[in-house]
């Protein structure tokens, strides 16, 4: 549904008119298109005192943005704020960013570079904890369409852990994610043979890819190379079908709570699932004291149990090779929470915990990375049914005040679903614009 708001913030009486009314002024965003794959403008790279960090500049170098020294209306500024270790050293970051932060180009991008809070030293936690507190503050000051990140190395790790993490951050493909924080581990990224088609050669499923976001995921992951297949309920066949016709997918109509549902997704990827994508969810929505038994158990089994089971069995089964992939929807509904929404909310916490709790042992046991996106208000058939004062809620109530697309939500899953994206691993992704709502 179109944002009749946002069209008319892009006129010069609606830019007039809302200034004066004190109201918000979405800037429209920069999405990643053939003809746009990147930002306009060079890469400002600075450092608050000294790295602690081997690499980063010759990372940078292949971000896919040119470095520049100077201030003059850069795309992007990465700030390297991995040797502040103490309270004074803070001033340091202050002193990089504040001569620079009004140059940033219109929906440019700031990404700090951290280091994990040290459980030994409480100085150095203070100090990098409290970079968190930053850039979720400056995501919602910087205005003009642009993001704020932070990114955390553990220690010892090289820069060469961020690449993937820094592509996909410094380009429009990350449009509608900001204030957040990844954490990475020290796993080397495996190789890509064809930065054009990241996926080439792997075969990727996505569960309620018939429409929405689940369909976008599934193009973006075709668009990166991958063979899809695209799984939806029965009852939704004939859209299915129309959408993995489109896409060159297979259409696998089943239903993913089924007892069998992981035997026949095996079944579908002879030759192993490089990636799986948990996208189905349903919604039963009634406050707890109106809320019978089976409205409570269905959103459950969908949205939580089928995924637990079938991720399970798919391991065990090693049909999820080494290298492979995992990415589950959460929502921030199960971080925020909303009224009405407590077997939805539950299901999709449920979904957070799944992902901390797996990602490190399924890496250890099994090569195979977990993570989660959870996006905010995304414009879908569904919320353009939400009544029109809430819908308009949901899109204003985030740093760039507006609603984000299915596109924004598959943007992400393509970049935890790339082969050296092996360092990103246990992460859950706000993709929201920031909203006001959860942590």
């Amino acid at each position: 549904m179109a944002d009749r708001y946002l069209h008319l913030t892009g006129t010069a009486p609606g830019r007039f008119l809302t200034r004066r009314l004190g109201l918000p002024q979405p800037a429209p965003l920069r999405r990643w298109t053939l003809e746009t794959p990147r930002l306009d403008g060079p890469l400002l790279h600075l450092t608050a005192g000294t790295s602690a960090v081997a690499g980063v500049a010759e990372t940078l170098s292949r971000a896919g943005l040119p470095l520049t020294d100077r201030a003059d209306r850069p795309a992007a500024i990465v700030l390297d704020a991995t040797g502040v270790a103490t309270a004074a050293g803070l001033g340091d970051v202050h002193a990089a960013l504040h001569p620079v932060v009004r140059s940033l180009a219109p929906g440019g991008r700031i990404v700090v570079l951290g280091t994990v809070p040290s459980p030994d030293d409480h100085h150095q936690a203070a100090a990098q904890q409290a970079l968190e507190g930053f850039v979720r503050s400056l995501g919602k000051e910087i205005e003009r369409g642009s993001t704020v990140q932070l990114v955390r190395f553990p220690g010892g790790a090289s820069a060469q852990a961020a690449e993937s993490t820094l592509r996909f951050l410094l380009s429009p493909r990350s449009a509608y994610v900001s204030g957040q924080v990844i954490e990475l581990t020290a796993a080397a990224p495996d190789p890509v043979a064809d930065p054009a088609a990241p996926l080439a050669g792997r075969t990727a499923l996505v569960t309620g890819a018939a429409r929405g976001i689940g369909a976008a995921v599934a193009s973006v992951l075709a668009r990166d190379g991958a063979q899809v297949i695209a799984l939806d309920v029965p009852g939704a066949r004939e859209e299915l079908e129309r959408t993995a016709d489109r896409l060159g997918a297979t259409a696998l109509p089943l239903d993913i709570t089924a007892p069998d549902a992981a035997d026949r997704i095996a079944a579908a990827a002879p030759d192993g699932l490089g990636v799986l994508v948990h996208n189905a969810g349903i919604t039963r929505d009634r406050r707890l004291a109106n809320m019978p038994a089976d409205r409570w158990a269905s959103v459950i089994e969908v949205n939580l149990d089928s995924v637990l089971r079938t991720t399970d069995e798919l391991l065990e089964a090693g049909a999820i090779p080494r290298g492979g992939r995992i990415v589950a929807t959460a929502s921030i509904a199960g971080i925020a929470g909303n009224t009405g929404q407590t077997n939805y909310a539950a299901g999709k916490a449920g979904i957070i915990g799944l992902v901390r709790s797996l990602g490190p042992r399924a890496a250890a046991d099994h090569g195979v990375t977990v993570n989660a996106v959870a996006p905010g208000f995304i414009e879908t058939k569904m919320t353009a049914a939400v009544p029109l004062f809430i819908r308009e809620a949901g899109r204003r109530m985030n740093s760039l005040s507006q609603g984000g697309l299915p596109v924004d939500v598959a943007e992400a899953v393509a970049w935890f679903a790339q082969p050296d994206s092996t360092a990103v691993n246990g992460q859950v992704l706000r993709v929201c614009g920031q909203s006001l709502l959860g942590a």
